[in-house]
C-alpha cells in the first residue's frame, strides 16, 4: 500500500495552507522530542496503575521501542493494527510506530475478531499489537485466530503470552532495546506523509479508513489547544478510549502533551474510578460522551446530597461530544459539576466545532459550537447541494486544512462521490442548522447510521451479518430513540417461510455474537415482521420503520 493511497489536497490548496503557517512541516513524533528538551522532568503521563513518565522518560522509552521494532523488521510504510486500553504503553506504542513511519490503525478496545480481521485485510497489515486481556475479554485468543487463518503475519502482545497459538509472538516488553541509535526517525519521511489511520463510523458493511497526515493532524491539535486554552499547567483526564479522535486530539492526549501538560489515563469512565483520580491529580479538563456525562451528573448530584464529594475542586472544563447532549442535561453541568461545559461536535474525517469558554450559558447549552479554524469552510445544503435559507435545516458539508479529501484505498469513483463533492467538500451525513452567530445546531442524521451514545454503527454492516443466518430472509436495521444513549439499534427481520425451528430473538442475538461482533453493534431490539414498508421507488422505507418502533415505544422519532 502506498503512503499516499487516498485523494490528497490539491497542490494549490496545500501551498496555501503551508504559506499561511497552518501546515508547519512538523511530524507528530516531534511532540515528544520537542518537549523532552523543553520540560524534561515534567510529568507527561500517568495511568490508574501508577505507571508514570516524565517527558524525558517518555522520549527514551519511545526511542527504545522504535529501535526494537526496527530490529524486528518494521519500516516506514508498514501498517499495524493497534488495539490497546488507556495505559502508558499505548502512548509509547503510538509515538514509536509513528517515529518509524509505521502507520497505526487505531482500533477500539471494544472491537472483536470480525472488525480486527477486516482492518487487517483492508490494509494488508503487517502486525497486530494488542493486550493480553482487558476487562473480561481475552485478546490473545482472538490474535491467535487471526494468525491461524492468515489475516495477520505478526502479533505483539502487551503483557504475558499464554495462548498456545502465539508461541512465536513478541511481548511488547521484549521490544524495548536498552541501547538505541541517536535518531530513530526515517529522514525520507515528510510531514505530508500519512501518519495514522482512524476509523469512520461509516454506512456500509466495510468500515472506511481515514488517512491523517502529520501536517493536517498536527494543525488540528494546535488549533484545538488554542481554542481550549491548554497550557503547561493543564492536567487532562483521558476517560474515553484513546483510539477515538475526540480524546486523542480534540485537544485530548496529543493536545495536552503538545502544550506541555500532563495526561492522566483511566481504563473506564466510571465515576468511582474517575472522581478520585480527578481529586488526586488535580485534573482540570476531561472529555465525555453524553451517556457517560449523564452518569457523572447523577453520581455528582448523589455525592453532594450525601455530603460525600470525591472529585475535589480542580475540574474547570467538562467537554461533551460524540453525540448530541440534550439542552436540559447541558444546563445541569455547571450547577452540579461546578465546572464549565464545552460542547464538542466533530468527526474523525476532520472538522471540529467547539463552544467557546467565554460563550454565554445559552449558547453553550443550546448549540454544538462553531468551527475551530477560520479556514474551515461549511455549507448547509439541500439534496441537490444547493445552499438552504439561513436558519433552515440541511445537510452539512465541509472542507478545510484538516478535513480529508478521500478515504484510504478508495479508488471507486462512485463511492468517492457519495462521500465527497466534486470540489472537495466532505459530506458529513449530519443534518444541521446555523444560528445567526454561526453556531451549529445538530438536528439529526441523513446517513444510514446509528449513533449509539457516540459509537457509530453502520446499518448495512449489521444487516449483512443478519442475512448470513440461515432462517432470515431479509433484515433492516434502524435507529430507535433512547433517553440515555440518544439512539439504540432495532433490527426488523423477515424470516424465511419454511424453517425447522421458530426464529427467536434470543437465538438471533446469540448468532450475531458468535460472529465476533463488537457488543455495541449487536441490535438492542429485534422485531419480527411479515414485510417492510417501501418507498415509491421500491426501496425499504427506513423512515417509516423508525417511526413504527418509536410509536411502539411511545417515544418521538
Amino acid at each position: 500500500m502506498s503512503l499516499r493511497q487516498y485523494t490528497p489536497w490539491p497542490e494549490d490548496i496545500a501551498r496555501q495552507y503551508r504559506e499561511a503557517g497552518l501546515w508547519a512541516g512538523k511530524r507528530l513524533s516531534d511532540i515528544v522530542d520537542d518537549n523532552a528538551r523543553r520540560y524534561p522532568e515534567r510529568c507527561a503521563l500517568v495511568d490508574q496503575h501508577w505507571e508514570q513518565r516524565s517527558f524525558a522518560e517518555l522520549k527514551t522509552r519511545v526511542d527504545q521501542l522504535a529501535c526494537g521494532l526496527r530490529q524486528a523488521g518494521f519500516s516506514a510504510g508498514d501498517i499495524v493494527v493497534v488495539q490497546l486500553p488507556n495505559r502508558v504503553e499505548a502512548i509509547e506504542v503510538f509515538f514509536a510506530v509513528i517515529k518509524l513511519g509505521v502507520i497505526p490503525v487505531m482500533a477500539l478496545p471494544a472491537h472483536r475478531g470480525s472488525e480486527i480481521r477486516n482492518f487487517c485485510q483492508q490494509t494488508n497489515a503487517k502486525a497486530y499489537i494488542g493486550s493480553d486481556r482487558h476487562g473480561t475479554f481475552d485478546y490473545q485468543s482472538m490474535a491467535a485466530s487471526l494468525l491461524e487463518d492468515g489475516a495477520i503475519k505478526q502479533v505483539i502482545i502487551a503483557g504475558d503470552i499464554t495462548a498456545p497459538g502465539l508461541s512465536k509472538a513478541h511481548t511488547l516488553a521484549s521490544l524495548f532495546i536498552n541501547t538505541v541509535d541517536a535518531e530513530q526517525t526515517d529522514h525520507n519521511l515528510t510531514a505530508s506523509d500519512m501518519a495514522l489511520l482512524q476509523l469512520s463510523g461509516g454506512t456500509t458493511g466495510i468500515p472506511k479508513l481515514i488517512p491523517r497526515t502529520h501536517d493536517d493532524y498536527f494543525y488540528s491539535i494546535r488549533a484545538s489547544v488554542d481554542v481550549c486554552h491548554l497550557t503547561q499547567h493543564t492536567v487532562y483526564l483521558a476517560a474515553l478510549p484513546l483510539a477515538h479522535n475526540f480524546p486523542l486530539s480534540s485537544p485530548g492526549v496529543l493536545g495536552t502533551l503538545w502544550a506541555g501538560g500532563c495526561v492522566v489515563m483511566a481504563d473506564s469512565g466510571a465515576p468511582d474510578l474517575c472522581f478520585p483520580l480527578i481529586a488526586q491529580y488535580k485534573v482540570n479538563i476531561t472529555a465525555l460522551v453524553p451517556p457517560l456525562a449523564m452518569v457523572w451528573l447523577e453520581a455528582a448530584a448523589r455525592q453532594r446530597t450525601q455530603g460525600k464529594w470525591t472529585m475535589g475542586q480542580s475540574l474547570q472544563v467538562l467537554q461533551v461530544g460524540g453525540a448530541k447532549l440534550s439542552e436540559s442535561a447541558a444546563r445541569r453541568v455547571k450547577p452540579v459539576m461546578g465546572c464549565q461545559l464545552q460542547q464538542v461536535f466533530g468527526m474523525a474525517e476532520g472538522l471540529v466545532n467547539y463552544t467557546r469558554l467565554d460563550d454565554t450559558d445559552d449558547i453553550v447549552a443550546s448549540t454544538q459550537g462553531r468551527p475551530m479554524s477560520l479556514y474551515d469552510e461549511l455549507m448547509v445544503v439541500d439534496e441537490h447541494d444547493q445552499p438552504v435559507a439561513p436558519g433552515h435545516v440541511g445537510h452539512l458539508i465541509t472542507r478545510g486544512p484538516y478535513t480529508i479529501r478521500g478515504y484510504f484505498g478508495a479508488e471507486d469513483c462512485s463511492k468517492l462521490q457519495q462521500n465527497f463533492t466534486a470540489d472537495g467538500f466532505y459530506r458529513t451525513g449530519d443534518e444541521v442548522r446555523l444560528t445567526p452567530e454561526g453556531n451549529i445546531v445538530v438536528e439529526g442524521r441523513s446517513k444510514d447510521q446509528i449513533n449509539r451514545g457516540g459509537e457509530k454503527i453502520a446499518a448495512e454492516e449489521i444487516e449483512n451479518h443478519l442475512l448470513a443466518h440461515p432462517a432470515i430472509h431479509d433484515a433492516a436495521v434502524v435507529a430507535m430513540p433512547d433517553a440515555f444513549l440518544g439512539e439504540k439499534s432495532c433490527a426488523f427481520i423477515i424470516t424465511k417461510s419454511q424453517v425447522a425451528e421458530p426464529v427467536l430473538p434470543m437465538r438471533i442475538l446469540a448468532f450475531l455474537r458468535s460472529r465476533q461482533l463488537a457488543d455495541y453493534k449487536v441490535p438492542d431490539r429485534i422485531e419480527l415482521v411479515d414485510a417492510f414498508p417501501q418507498t415509491r421507488l421500491g426501496k425499504v422505507n427506513k423512515k417509516q420503520l423508525r417511526q413504527m418502533i418509536s410509536d411502539k415505544l411511545g417515544l418521538s422519532a
